[in-house]
Formats: structure tokens, sequence, C-alpha cells
């Protein structure tokens, strides 16, 4: 029986009487006290590398730090200093990596320049762990460039994974795309993980026909039945507003549903305000055994908030409580909030906001603000304005929000002094951005937009488009609306024929979409018969012969 065999057997799954027993076998071999490594936690087994009968190696080091996963982030910095003392000769790409995988994210850059030393930061297996610590520690400039730097035949699919769940994650959408697209060119088998990550990032992109094309990928690598893909693909068509395509993927996968993709089912329903579809489905679920958890109640208070269904929230906010016994967050308080501004309750929501267990933030005054705005609450919206700034003085939607509820009451002299505010304090107001998908291609466009290849005729369809709506009554004496970031995407739109199949025109903006816009679009669905969903930074507007599902308030 070999000698590592042999003492194990002894030993059973005791380190310290293995370790007995190989001090007492002389003819131990390198395997044994490798295996000893392994089953000692790092802190007892580091110490032990510099007092091994025989030079420990790479091997040795990478068995001695086999339990560092599982061990507090803020050991791993003083066992790479020991490391480091003993030889730096054995940090090779094993060790490295498990030392790696245990770093705090904010000592990355540190722990990037000694493996460029060492000559590791190529190698797929470190490079892999050091574009998850970037990621972890929010820069994903760094995992693109690290990325770009490792030699293509050195790009395995742990490394394709690593940057496309990175950047996905730090909201690098476009980017990580292009680096799904570049592994699927490279011949790079797919797993879950870079599939599901990919369709994190057009679920972000609200991008239908990539999502088609990610999905019909999935179905042909055989991974459309993986539950985390299969979770991604619901929660992707939901993204897009297809919430049929999400509950025809939901429902393929059977008996591989779970709790995360009811939540991403319900979630993509509470995003439409179908408040009836949420409590169906809601109630599907409870049937089927499944426990709802503080997602599942988020969604069924989104819906409530989207919808404006104030009394339906204060029960499903109770229910959690005393029926479910689960306690609600700042976000279950701040839809509460939402429903309540929304069909104009801002006194009651003040009072929810006041003496809610958890301390407002930003989220739950500017929620307060906006309806106070729709309603034209110019005291209050300036009081509501007032507490968002005291947490967040660098808000810009603050200001702007202040300025147009002033200038609603016809208060020229406070709207002069918001604007003069903003500017005082150097607060720039956010660049709104608007973009549309046409054949698998995201165009992108600005305010006054001066540079894509086909701008003559995009203003020339906007103008003809304004002329149209003028016509069913429209009026905008303000020049200064006509091209929005928004109104050139849907231009665009037509002149390229987007998605004709459908007669949907898709449209993403980064910011809530103006009110002159917003009542544009509905003039426009007349006149070109087609139906605009716009998803803005707050909901999704579906435009259908001049009516808005969001019911003008948003």
């Amino acid at each position: 029986m070999p000698a590592a065999a042999a003492a194990t057997a002894t030993a059973g799954g005791d380190p310290a009487v293995l370790h007995a027993v190989l001090v007492k076998t002389a003819s131990a071999s390198r395997a044994a006290y490798n295996l000893l490594l392994s089953r000692y936690p790092p802190s007892l087994s580091l110490p032990l590398l510099s007092r091994l009968p025989f030079h420990p190696n790479a091997v040795s080091l990478t068995s001695s730090l086999a339990s560092l996963s599982s061990s507090s982030p803020s050991s791993a910095l003083p066992l790479l200093r020991r490391v480091l003392g003993i030889s730096s000769s054995l940090l090779a790409d094993g060790p490295l990596s498990s030392l790696l995988r245990s770093m705090p994210p904010s000592l990355a850059p540190y722990v990037h320049a000694l493996a460029f030393k060492l000559a590791l930061s190529s190698s797929p297996f470190s490079s892999s762990c050091l574009i998850t610590l970037y990621s972890r520690s929010r820069s994903p400039v760094a995992v693109r460039h690290l990325f770009d730097e490792i030699p293509v035949a050195n790009r395995d699919p742990v490394c394709y994974s690593s940057t496309i769940v990175g950047l996905a994650q730090n909201g690098r959408y476009e980017e990580s795309l292009s680096v799904f697209v570049s592994r699927r060119s490279n011949a790079v088998c797919s797993t879950m993980h870079p599939l599901s990550a990919a369709l994190r990032a057009v679920a972000g992109l609200a991008a239908l026909e990539q999502t088609c094309g990610i999905h019909a990928h999935a179905v042909v690598v055989g991974l459309d039945g993986n539950v985390a893909v299969g979770t991604a693909l619901v929660d992707a068509y939901g993204k897009a507003g297809l919430v049929d395509d999400s509950g025809k993927v939901f429902q393929r996968l059977g008996d591989n549903q779970n709790l995360i993709t009811w939540n991403a089912l319900l979630s993509a329903h509470a995003q439409q305000g179908d408040v009836q579809a949420v409590i169906g489905l809601f109630n599907q679920m409870a049937e089927l055994g499944f426990t709802p958890d503080g997602l599942t109640f988020l969604a069924v208070l989104t819906a409530c908030s989207n919808a404006g269904a104030a009394t339906e929230a204060e029960f499903w906010l109770e229910a959690m409580q005393s029926k479910y016994n689960s306690k609600p967050g700042l976000e279950h308080y701040t839809c509460m909030v939402g429903a309540m501004a929304r069909v104009g309750r801002l006194e009651d929501a003040e009072c929810v906001a006041c003496t809610m267990p958890c301390e407002p933030d930003a989220a739950v005054w500017r929620t307060l603000l906006m309806g106070c705005v729709v309603h034209r609450k110019v005291d209050l919206a300036k009081a509501m304005g007032h507490r968002l700034l005291e947490i967040d003085p660098n808000d810009d939607s603050a200001y702007v929000m202040l300025a147009n509820a002033c200038s609603e009451a016809g208060r020229k002299d406070e709207v002069a002094e918001a604007w003069t505010a903003m500017r005082d304090r150097g607060v720039r107001k956010e660049g709104g951005r608007s973009w549309i998908e046409v054949r698998g291609q995201v165009h992108v466009f600005v305010a006054n937009e001066r540079r894509h290849e086909q701008l003559l005729e995009i203003y020339g369809k906007l103008n003809e488009l304004i002329q149209e709506v003028e016509k069913l009554g429209y009026k905008e004496g303000d020049e200064g609306f006509w091209h929005h970031s928004e109104r050139l995407a849907l231009a665009y739109g037509l002149i390229s024929g987007a998605v004709p199949s459908r007669k949907v025109l898709r449209i993403v903006k980064n910011l809530r979409i103006c009110a002159h816009c917003h009542e544009f679009f509905k003039y426009a669905s007349m006149v070109i018969d087609r139906v605009i969903v716009v998803r803005d930074v707050n909901r999704y507007h579906t435009i259908k012969k001049g009516v808005c599902s969001c019911g003008d308030y948003w």
C-alpha cells in the first residue's frame, strides 16, 4: 500500500493523527505530506511548510491553501506575506489562484502587481482570478484591460466566463456582449456562466433581438433547460417587455423551477404594473410549496407601486409581516410610498416615510418628490426636495424636479433659484441617452445628435412626424424638445424598419422620459399605427393608439 494511503487509513480523518503517523514514519512520501497540508487550515499548514523533510514545491503550497476558500478574507494577506517569506518561487499558478480567490477586493491592484512581477498575470488561472477580484472591486475598466492583455491562445473558457460575468455585473453591457461574441468566434465552448451573464447584459439593454439570438444559441448547445440560463432568459424577456415569452421559458423549465425563477417571472409582470397577474402567480407559487422571500414580496409591491394600487400595497406589506413572518426592508417601504404617491395620497406617503422602522434614503424622498410634482403640490415638493438634498446634495434629479414643479405653478423666481442652486453647487444634469436595437445592433442617441451616419434621414423623418402629430392637435411651442434623444431613436426605428413583424418599436432611455416626449409619443403611436414601448429609468410605457399603460404617471 502506498505511504499516503497507508497513513490515511491509520489516521482516519483527523489531520493531527495523520501528522503524528507521518512523523513516526520516516519513509513517508511527499504525497502523504501534501495530503496532510490539505487537511490542516492554512494557519497551521503554512508553518509546516518550512519543516517538511523535503524542499516544498508549488504543489505543497497549493495543498496547504486548499482550505483557504472557507477562511476569512482578512487572513489572505497575512498568508500571502508568510508565503513570500518562505519563497516567492512557490507562487505558481495554483497557489496564487487560491490566494487571489480569497483576497479582499481592495487589494486587487497590489496582487495584480505581484502577479505581473512573477510573470503570472497573463496565465489562464491567475488572470481569471484577478479578473474576478477586479469585478468585485467594481473596476470594470481594469477587467477589460486585463482580459485584452491575455494572449488569445491563453484565453480558456474560465477567462471568458469571468470577464463576461464581471463586465455584466458592473453594468458594462455592451462590452460584456462583445467579449461573449469573441468567445463564440474563437470556438470556446459555452457554459451556463457566460450564457447567463450575456443574458444579464441584454436584459440591461432591453435588447430583444440579441436575447432571441442568445436563446437560440442556448438551445443549440443544450443549455436552454439549465435553471440558471432559464432564469436569465425569463428575466431578459421580461426586461424587454415580453412577459408572455418569459412565461413560456418558465413553463419549459418544468421541474427545474425554483424560487429564483419564480421571482424572475413575478418581476417581469411587476414591471408592467400587472397586479392581478402577479398575485395570481404568487398564489400558484405558494400552492406548490415555495416559501416567498423578500424579493418575492418586492415584486408584488413593485406591481402595486407601478399600478397605483395603494390599498393592495398596504395589505401585502402587512401580510408580509403577520402571515409570512418576513421583515420588510427599505425597498419594500419605498414601493408603499410610491403606490400612495401615485394616487395622490401624499400626506399618507410622507407619514409612512417618517414612521417606518428603517431610515429613509434618497430613493424614498425622490419618490415622494416625484409624486408632488405630478400632483402639482409645489410647497410639499419643496419640502421633499429639501429632505432629498440633505441626503444627497448632488442629486441632479432633485433640482430638475423642483424647477419643473415651480415652472408648472408659474413661480419663475423659484425656478431660477433651483437652477442657480444647482449651478452654484457644481451639479450637472445627467445627459439623456436613448437607444434602439435594429437587426441585433444597438444604436445610441443623445439630444441634438450630430454623429450618426444617417443623420439627415433621421432628422427628416422626425420633422415629418412632428408635422403629422400637429395635424392631430398636438402643440409644442418650445423647439428645445423637438430633438430629444428618445424622439431621434423613434425616427431611426421608423426609417430602419425596426422589428416590422411585431409592429412594436422598443426604445430604452437612461432617464425619466420627459412629459413633452411622452405626450408626443402618444400622438405618434396613432400616426404610425405602431405600438411604442419605452423603458425609462422608472418603468415601462406601452403606448398604443394614443394611450399609455402608465396612466400618465411615472
